[in-house]
């Protein structure tokens, strides 16, 4: 049964792969990925004290608490689980950016973009206009580019939901937080 869950997964990785073939699309998913890597989350949690005032820096705070927590957890599972890239694996998946690190399971860059995307939604609403899309094209680009599988991919947003939602928990039991009306 896990043969063919693998087979089914490495068609589905090898068509989505392909479309990074596509010069516009390449350049797109490249730069979204590149964003992904910290510069949209920083400039997101330091947003906060602009956004809340003196509450802000406590949801700076907490974004930087739950991002330490995701790159810990992240870094754990992929060192210890140690699934190669499918670049690495299947040679005809091709690999159109450099890997931060050799491994791909979990997706740390969807860790961190659904993460940031569901704390954005219980304290700024109205970002995610911005912060939705910008978090579906990274998450798309992990496996466009060559670097995840899609399972890496759906275990790193269920892992930053999960995280986000720890955050949350213990910000508003500490009545840290100020949540969007």
């Amino acid at each position: 049964m896990f043969d063919r869950l693998d087979t089914l997964e490495w068609q589905l990785c090898h068509r989505i792969a392909l479309l990074s073939h596509r010069r516009l699309v390449h350049g797109v998913f490249r730069f979204c990925s590149r964003v992904g890597d910290w510069p949209a989350w920083v400039a997101l949690a330091l947003l906060q004290p602009l956004v809340h005032g003196q509450a802000g820096w406590r949801l700076t705070l907490i974004w930087g608490l739950c991002a330490a927590t995701g790159a810990t957890v992240y870094r754990l599972l992929k060192t210890r689980l140690c699934r190669e890239r499918p670049y690495i694996t299947f040679s005809s998946i091709p690999c159109t950016m450099p890997p931060l690190d050799r491994y791909s399971f979990p997706s740390g860059h969807t860790l961190h973009a659904v993460m940031f995307c569901t704390l954005t939604a219980a304290s700024s609403p109205w970002l995610l206009v911005v912060v939705l899309p910008l978090s579906g094209l990274i998450a798309a680009s992990r496996v466009i580019l060559g670097l995840h599988y899609v399972s890496d991919v759906a275990a790193g947003a269920v892992l930053g939901f999960a995280i986000a939602q720890a955050g949350l928990w213990i910000a508003m039991r500490g009545q840290w937080l100020p949540l969007a009306a």
